[in-house]
């Protein structure tokens, strides 16, 4: 079993704002064809999913950002899962706008929701994936995170969205190395690569001198 839990804050009054970019990309993978109905469970809103053999468990704690670890703390628990079971999604403001990046370790980088995880899990060892939002001026981060986003970015965040989510599910089928692979080489990573061209002759030379002597 996986959990795969979006980070953001519940109610009305921040659906659409970058600090919610977690819980959009659990939504989009919620609207699978496979993915059962939403319920309440570890103080979260939970959504179960079957990816061929493996079962998943969507998750949007509704403890608020600075309290998420509870929500994660308690299904792992549950389930007896490992933090490398899990996968965190959550906004990251020092990321350019759309620009995803997974690891599966490292610090929390000022991010509310991950640090409380990692202080609930005791460990910093889980795979988190991060989607920028942007990034504000200078003392303008708590407005800017709480913000919605402006109709001209509103384009990229929602391919951001689905990169994420797609990136999500490539870590439940082939791994992390995978998932880190596809999502932080961003869309010049599936790009053919371009041919190289042809390596200059030297001066003097002609074409008729490089190729072998006829009946050699």
């Amino acid at each position: 079993m996986k959990l795969i839990v979006g980070l953001g804050n519940p109610g009305a009054k921040y659906a659409g704002t970058r600090h919610n970019v977690g819980f959009d990309a659990i939504e989009y993978l919620a609207r699978s064809p496979l993915a059962g109905r939403a319920k309440a469970a570890f103080q979260s809103e939970v959504v179960e999913l079957t990816e061929g053999t493996e079962k998943l468990m969507l998750m949007k704690p509704q403890t608020f950002m600075n309290l998420s670890g509870h929500a994660v703390r308690a299904a792992l628990d549950f389930y007896k899962l490992t933090p490398a079971d899990l996968m965190v999604m959550c906004d990251d403001f020092n990321l350019p706008l759309g620009k995803l990046r997974v690891r599966g370790n490292g610090s929390h980088g000022g991010q509310n929701g991950l640090r409380h995880i990692q202080e609930m899990l005791g460990t910093q060892d889980y795979p988190r994936l991060r989607i920028g939002v942007g990034q504000p001026g200078p003392g303008e981060a708590v407005d800017f995170v709480l913000s919605r986003f402006k109709p001209g970015e509103r384009a990229a965040i929602d391919l951001a969205i689905a990169e994420a989510a797609n990136a999500a599910m490539i870590w439940v089928r082939r791994g992390l190395p995978a998932c880190m692979n596809a999502a932080n080489g961003g869309p010049e990573a599936n790009k053919p690569a371009k041919p190289k061209p042809p390596r200059p002759k030297p001066a003097g030379e002609s074409k008729d001198e490089t190729k072998p002597p006829e009946g050699g």
